[in-house]
């Protein structure tokens, strides 16, 4: 029975871009397991905001901008602090969750996900703007006009909703995350967000 391994992130998430070289590494390692059809690679939004116009509460800012120094000195992640005195922040991560999912009926959902943290972190930009989203669809290839309206079918259909609601169901409130399921079983795999031996080591023993 081919296994699936889930992975619930959210673009706007700063943990899921300090892990993201761990996961690229973690990836990597599987890719024999893909490719002999023992392993499926299923990514799965998560949701941490819902959609919102209100400037984010200065409380938050210090708070969320002090996650971001903690993050680097603990995993060397760069940040452009920037973003922080120039992006005029908003607590909403559906509208980036949405681009991720428009793009992946294209194949380009990993592109899309790593060209919205590479202008949220790196760039200063901010991905809770549509904006600075379809940016990001022009520069994975996506045409821009046919991206509005999947974002706007996406966002009627509340077809996120779907999605995190399944996640919350599964037990993924956190992220990332990731878990092993096979059949009806489902068996968290515990991140290492340095080393990806760890996790290799325990999703073959679970397939095992």
């Amino acid at each position: 029975m081919a296994a699936t391994l889930i992975y619930c992130y959210d673009p706007m998430c700063s943990w899921c871009w300090g892990f993201r070289p761990t996961w690229n590494k973690l990836q990597k390692s599987l890719q024999s397991l893909v490719d002999a059809n023992q392993l499926t690679i299923q990514p799965m939004l998560g949701g941490l905001a819902v959609d919102s116009d209100a400037p984010m509460p200065e409380d938050m800012k210090g708070k969320l901008e002090g996650t971001w120094h903690h993050i680097q000195s603990a995993l060397g992640t760069e940040f452009n602090f920037d973003f922080w005195r120039t992006a005029s922040p908003r607590r909403s991560t559906y509208p980036a969750c949405r681009a991720c999912y428009v793009a992946r009926d294209s194949g380009l959902e990993d592109e899309m996900y790593h060209a919205i943290q590479n202008a949220y972190y790196l760039q200063a930009k901010n991905p809770s703007d549509l904006d600075t989203l379809t940016d990001c669809a022009d520069q994975i290839g996506l045409n821009t006009e046919g991206f509005a309206k999947a974002m706007q079918h996406v966002k009627d259909k509340q077809l996120i909703e779907q999605e995190i609601q399944q996640a919350r169901q599964l037990g993924l409130n956190s992220f990332p995350s990731l878990a092993l399921l096979i059949g009806d079983k489902l068996t968290p795999i515990a991140l290492d967000y340095k080393d990806a031996s760890s996790m290799v080591t325990a999703i073959k023993k679970a397939l095992s």
